[in-house]
Protein backbone atom coordinates (compact mmCIF):
# COMPACT_ATOMS: atom_id res chain seq x y z
CA UNK A 1 0.00 0.00 0.00
CA UNK A 2 1.35 3.16 -1.44
CA UNK A 3 0.96 5.84 1.55
CA UNK A 4 0.99 9.56 1.51
CA UNK A 5 3.15 11.87 3.37
CA UNK A 6 0.23 13.06 5.42
CA UNK A 7 -1.90 9.95 6.02
CA UNK A 8 -1.90 7.18 8.61
CA UNK A 9 -1.84 3.89 6.93
CA UNK A 10 -4.68 1.84 6.80
CA UNK A 11 -4.67 -0.83 7.94
CA UNK A 12 -7.84 -3.40 5.72
CA UNK A 13 -8.46 -6.39 8.38
CA UNK A 14 -11.14 -8.84 7.06
CA UNK A 15 -12.91 -6.35 4.88
CA UNK A 16 -12.59 -3.75 7.46
CA UNK A 17 -10.77 -0.57 7.35
CA UNK A 18 -8.69 0.85 10.28
CA UNK A 19 -6.43 4.64 9.84
CA UNK A 20 -6.15 6.09 6.64
CA UNK A 21 -7.00 9.36 7.94
CA UNK A 22 -5.03 12.37 6.94
CA UNK A 23 -5.54 14.92 9.26
CA UNK A 24 -5.87 15.13 13.30
CA UNK A 25 -7.72 15.27 15.28
CA UNK A 26 -10.67 14.77 12.44
CA UNK A 27 -10.90 10.50 11.91
CA UNK A 28 -13.71 7.85 12.98
CA UNK A 29 -12.31 5.57 15.56
CA UNK A 30 -13.59 2.08 15.53
CA UNK A 31 -14.49 0.58 18.68
CA UNK A 32 -13.77 -3.01 20.25
CA UNK A 33 -15.84 -4.99 22.90
CA UNK A 34 -13.73 -6.72 25.03
CA UNK A 35 -15.59 -10.12 25.49
CA UNK A 36 -14.12 -12.41 28.21
CA UNK A 37 -14.19 -16.06 26.65
CA UNK A 38 -12.46 -18.04 29.22
CA UNK A 39 -12.14 -18.00 32.91
CA UNK A 40 -15.19 -14.93 32.36
CA UNK A 41 -15.93 -15.03 36.47
CA UNK A 42 -12.00 -13.75 36.35
CA UNK A 43 -13.65 -10.06 34.79
CA UNK A 44 -14.88 -6.89 36.09
CA UNK A 45 -18.02 -6.74 37.91
CA UNK A 46 -19.96 -4.31 35.78
CA UNK A 47 -18.87 -6.81 33.18
CA UNK A 48 -20.43 -9.65 34.74
CA UNK A 49 -23.60 -7.68 35.70
CA UNK A 50 -24.36 -6.90 32.18
CA UNK A 51 -24.18 -10.18 30.77
CA UNK A 52 -25.48 -12.24 33.87
CA UNK A 53 -23.94 -15.57 32.94
CA UNK A 54 -20.45 -16.93 32.86
CA UNK A 55 -22.03 -18.97 29.40
CA UNK A 56 -19.61 -18.78 26.88
CA UNK A 57 -22.77 -19.31 24.35
CA UNK A 58 -24.76 -16.54 26.09
CA UNK A 59 -21.81 -13.98 26.07
CA UNK A 60 -20.94 -14.06 22.71
CA UNK A 61 -24.29 -13.83 21.76
CA UNK A 62 -25.34 -10.83 23.74
CA UNK A 63 -21.54 -9.28 22.54
CA UNK A 64 -22.54 -10.14 18.95
CA UNK A 65 -25.40 -7.70 19.63
CA UNK A 66 -23.78 -4.80 20.64
CA UNK A 67 -22.85 -2.14 18.98
CA UNK A 68 -19.09 -2.82 18.30
CA UNK A 69 -17.75 -3.09 15.21
CA UNK A 70 -14.92 -5.94 16.66
CA UNK A 71 -15.37 -8.30 18.90
CA UNK A 72 -12.35 -8.95 21.30
CA UNK A 73 -12.33 -12.46 22.69
CA UNK A 74 -10.02 -12.05 25.87
CA UNK A 75 -8.10 -14.91 27.22
CA UNK A 76 -7.95 -14.86 30.99
CA UNK A 77 -5.59 -17.68 31.40
CA UNK A 78 -3.95 -18.37 35.03
CA UNK A 79 -0.99 -20.66 33.83
CA UNK A 80 0.75 -21.99 30.70
CA UNK A 81 -1.05 -25.44 31.54
CA UNK A 82 -4.28 -23.99 30.25
CA UNK A 83 -3.02 -22.88 27.23
CA UNK A 84 -4.23 -26.09 25.31
CA UNK A 85 -7.84 -26.15 26.66
CA UNK A 86 -8.04 -22.35 25.47
CA UNK A 87 -6.92 -23.07 21.91
CA UNK A 88 -9.60 -25.48 21.99
CA UNK A 89 -12.29 -23.17 22.79
CA UNK A 90 -11.17 -20.78 20.30
CA UNK A 91 -11.06 -23.45 17.39
CA UNK A 92 -14.84 -24.28 18.73
CA UNK A 93 -15.99 -20.74 18.97
CA UNK A 94 -13.96 -18.67 16.05
CA UNK A 95 -16.58 -19.81 13.39
CA UNK A 96 -19.48 -18.47 15.16
CA UNK A 97 -18.35 -15.19 15.28
CA UNK A 98 -19.63 -12.60 12.26
CA UNK A 99 -17.69 -9.78 13.21
CA UNK A 100 -14.11 -8.93 12.89
CA UNK A 101 -12.15 -10.60 15.18
CA UNK A 102 -9.52 -9.59 17.86
CA UNK A 103 -7.83 -12.04 20.25
CA UNK A 104 -6.43 -10.87 23.42
CA UNK A 105 -3.80 -12.90 25.73
CA UNK A 106 -3.76 -13.31 29.32
CA UNK A 107 -1.47 -10.27 29.49
CA UNK A 108 1.52 -12.68 31.04
CA UNK A 109 4.38 -13.16 28.51
CA UNK A 110 5.06 -16.70 29.62
CA UNK A 111 1.74 -17.65 28.69
CA UNK A 112 1.13 -15.17 25.77
CA UNK A 113 4.11 -16.14 23.78
CA UNK A 114 3.00 -19.68 23.24
CA UNK A 115 -0.44 -19.09 23.66
CA UNK A 116 -0.73 -15.83 21.00
CA UNK A 117 1.48 -17.66 18.56
CA UNK A 118 -0.63 -20.74 19.02
CA UNK A 119 -3.52 -19.33 17.70
CA UNK A 120 -2.17 -17.34 14.73
CA UNK A 121 -0.83 -20.73 13.34
CA UNK A 122 -4.05 -22.56 14.15
CA UNK A 123 -6.72 -19.63 12.38
CA UNK A 124 -6.92 -19.55 8.62
CA UNK A 125 -9.26 -16.93 9.15
CA UNK A 126 -7.24 -12.76 9.57
CA UNK A 127 -7.46 -11.98 13.23
CA UNK A 128 -6.05 -9.16 15.18
CA UNK A 129 -3.62 -10.69 18.09
CA UNK A 130 -3.24 -8.48 21.07
CA UNK A 131 -0.49 -8.08 21.88
CA UNK A 132 3.41 -8.64 21.78
CA UNK A 133 5.93 -6.97 23.58
CA UNK A 134 9.85 -6.22 23.50
CA UNK A 135 9.83 -9.90 25.33
CA UNK A 136 7.23 -11.59 22.89
CA UNK A 137 7.56 -10.56 19.52
CA UNK A 138 10.59 -12.83 18.68
CA UNK A 139 8.11 -15.65 19.37
CA UNK A 140 4.67 -14.27 18.33
CA UNK A 141 5.88 -12.38 15.12
CA UNK A 142 7.11 -14.85 12.72
CA UNK A 143 3.78 -16.70 13.02
CA UNK A 144 1.51 -13.91 12.63
CA UNK A 145 3.28 -12.56 9.87
CA UNK A 146 3.18 -16.33 8.36
CA UNK A 147 -0.76 -16.17 7.98
CA UNK A 148 -1.28 -12.17 7.69
CA UNK A 149 -2.76 -11.22 10.64
CA UNK A 150 -2.60 -8.04 12.51
CA UNK A 151 -0.75 -7.09 15.38
CA UNK A 152 -0.68 -5.03 18.07
CA UNK A 153 2.83 -3.67 19.08
CA UNK A 154 2.75 -2.68 22.50
CA UNK A 155 5.82 -0.59 24.28
CA UNK A 156 5.72 1.20 27.61
CA UNK A 157 4.61 5.18 26.76
CA UNK A 158 7.68 5.98 25.24
CA UNK A 159 7.85 7.35 21.96
CA UNK A 160 10.97 5.81 20.48
CA UNK A 161 10.37 2.81 21.83
CA UNK A 162 7.34 2.24 20.30
CA UNK A 163 9.26 2.93 16.94
CA UNK A 164 12.11 0.58 17.67
CA UNK A 165 9.70 -2.12 18.38
CA UNK A 166 8.20 -1.61 15.09
CA UNK A 167 11.23 -1.79 13.00
CA UNK A 168 12.31 -5.08 15.17
CA UNK A 169 9.17 -6.64 14.28
CA UNK A 170 9.19 -5.84 10.61
CA UNK A 171 12.59 -7.11 10.72
CA UNK A 172 10.96 -9.93 11.70
CA UNK A 173 8.57 -9.99 8.08
CA UNK A 174 5.68 -8.09 9.61
CA UNK A 175 4.34 -5.65 6.95
CA UNK A 176 4.00 -2.18 8.40
CA UNK A 177 0.46 -2.37 7.27
CA UNK A 178 -0.45 -4.91 9.37
CA UNK A 179 0.55 -2.86 12.84
CA UNK A 180 -1.18 -1.12 15.50
CA UNK A 181 0.58 0.59 18.06
CA UNK A 182 -0.50 0.75 21.54
CA UNK A 183 1.53 2.59 23.49
CA UNK A 184 0.23 1.49 26.83
CA UNK A 185 -1.84 3.90 28.89
CA UNK A 186 -2.72 4.15 32.95
CA UNK A 187 -6.24 4.18 33.48
CA UNK A 188 -6.19 7.74 35.89
CA UNK A 189 -4.57 10.48 36.83
CA UNK A 190 -0.79 11.49 35.70
CA UNK A 191 -0.70 7.55 33.98
CA UNK A 192 -3.77 8.67 31.65
CA UNK A 193 -2.71 12.44 30.71
CA UNK A 194 1.16 10.90 29.82
CA UNK A 195 -0.59 7.88 27.94
CA UNK A 196 -2.20 9.97 25.55
CA UNK A 197 0.09 13.16 25.14
CA UNK A 198 2.88 10.92 23.82
CA UNK A 199 -0.35 8.79 21.17
CA UNK A 200 -0.93 12.94 20.31
CA UNK A 201 3.08 12.83 19.54
CA UNK A 202 2.57 9.86 17.58
CA UNK A 203 0.18 10.54 15.59
CA UNK A 204 1.72 14.00 14.48
CA UNK A 205 4.45 12.57 13.87
CA UNK A 206 3.01 9.79 11.41
CA UNK A 207 1.18 12.56 9.79
CA UNK A 208 4.43 14.48 9.36
CA UNK A 209 6.10 11.40 7.61
CA UNK A 210 7.56 8.90 9.48
CA UNK A 211 6.89 5.75 7.96
CA UNK A 212 7.46 3.87 11.12
CA UNK A 213 5.24 6.01 13.34
CA UNK A 214 2.06 6.20 10.81
CA UNK A 215 0.44 3.30 11.85
CA UNK A 216 -3.24 3.60 13.48
CA UNK A 217 -3.15 3.87 16.98
CA UNK A 218 -5.31 1.48 19.20
CA UNK A 219 -6.18 2.10 22.96
CA UNK A 220 -6.91 -0.66 25.86
CA UNK A 221 -7.44 2.77 28.36
CA UNK A 222 -10.66 0.91 29.41
CA UNK A 223 -9.31 -2.06 30.62
CA UNK A 224 -7.17 0.28 32.76
CA UNK A 225 -9.66 2.74 34.02
CA UNK A 226 -11.94 -0.81 35.38
CA UNK A 227 -8.50 -1.08 37.64
CA UNK A 228 -8.87 1.72 39.62
CA UNK A 229 -10.15 1.55 43.23
CA UNK A 230 -12.53 4.32 41.91
CA UNK A 231 -14.25 2.35 39.49
CA UNK A 232 -14.34 -1.35 41.22
CA UNK A 233 -14.07 -0.42 45.27
CA UNK A 234 -18.15 1.07 46.68
CA UNK A 235 -16.45 1.99 49.92
CA UNK A 236 -17.03 5.73 48.73
CA UNK A 237 -18.78 8.82 50.52
CA UNK A 238 -22.28 8.64 48.82
CA UNK A 239 -21.64 12.04 47.13
CA UNK A 240 -19.56 9.64 44.64
CA UNK A 241 -22.79 7.87 43.66
CA UNK A 242 -23.46 4.43 42.35
CA UNK A 243 -20.67 2.14 41.81
CA UNK A 244 -22.24 0.85 38.67
CA UNK A 245 -23.05 4.76 37.22
CA UNK A 246 -19.45 5.71 38.03
CA UNK A 247 -17.88 2.68 36.72
CA UNK A 248 -19.46 3.22 33.29
CA UNK A 249 -18.68 6.74 33.82
CA UNK A 250 -14.90 6.24 34.51
CA UNK A 251 -14.99 4.34 30.95
CA UNK A 252 -16.35 6.73 29.01
CA UNK A 253 -14.04 9.54 30.75
CA UNK A 254 -10.81 7.31 29.69
CA UNK A 255 -12.32 6.45 26.37
CA UNK A 256 -13.36 9.64 25.57
CA UNK A 257 -9.60 11.16 26.07
CA UNK A 258 -7.85 8.66 23.77
CA UNK A 259 -10.44 9.07 21.23
CA UNK A 260 -9.09 12.96 21.52
CA UNK A 261 -5.98 11.97 21.37
CA UNK A 262 -5.95 9.79 17.69
CA UNK A 263 -6.72 6.45 19.28
CA UNK A 264 -8.34 4.73 15.95
CA UNK A 265 -9.11 1.66 17.64
CA UNK A 266 -10.56 1.87 21.19
CA UNK A 267 -11.26 -1.64 23.11
CA UNK A 268 -14.11 -1.33 25.37
CA UNK A 269 -15.67 -3.12 27.92
CA UNK A 270 -18.99 -2.22 28.65
CA UNK A 271 -21.09 -3.10 25.95
CA UNK A 272 -23.80 0.35 25.99
CA UNK A 273 -21.09 2.32 26.39
CA UNK A 274 -20.10 1.56 22.54
CA UNK A 275 -23.19 3.26 21.38
CA UNK A 276 -22.35 6.55 24.02
CA UNK A 277 -18.89 6.72 22.45
CA UNK A 278 -20.01 6.45 18.79
CA UNK A 279 -22.59 9.20 19.71
CA UNK A 280 -19.69 11.70 20.33
CA UNK A 281 -18.01 11.20 16.65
Amino acid sequence: MNVKHNQIRKVIFDGFEIGGETSFPIFKPAFALNVPIYNPDDSFEIVKRFYGTNNRNEIIKKALASDCDILCLKFNLQSPSEIEKAVEIFTEYVSLINKPLMISGADNDEIDRVLLAEIAGASNRELIISYVNENTYKDIVPAAADRGHVLVLRSPIDINLAKELNILSADLGLDLNKILIDTDIGGLGYGLEYGYSIMEKIKLEGLNGDSYLNMPLISFVSCESLKTKEAKSDNFDENWGKLEDRTQYFELASCSAVMAAGADVIVMNYPPNISVMKGLK
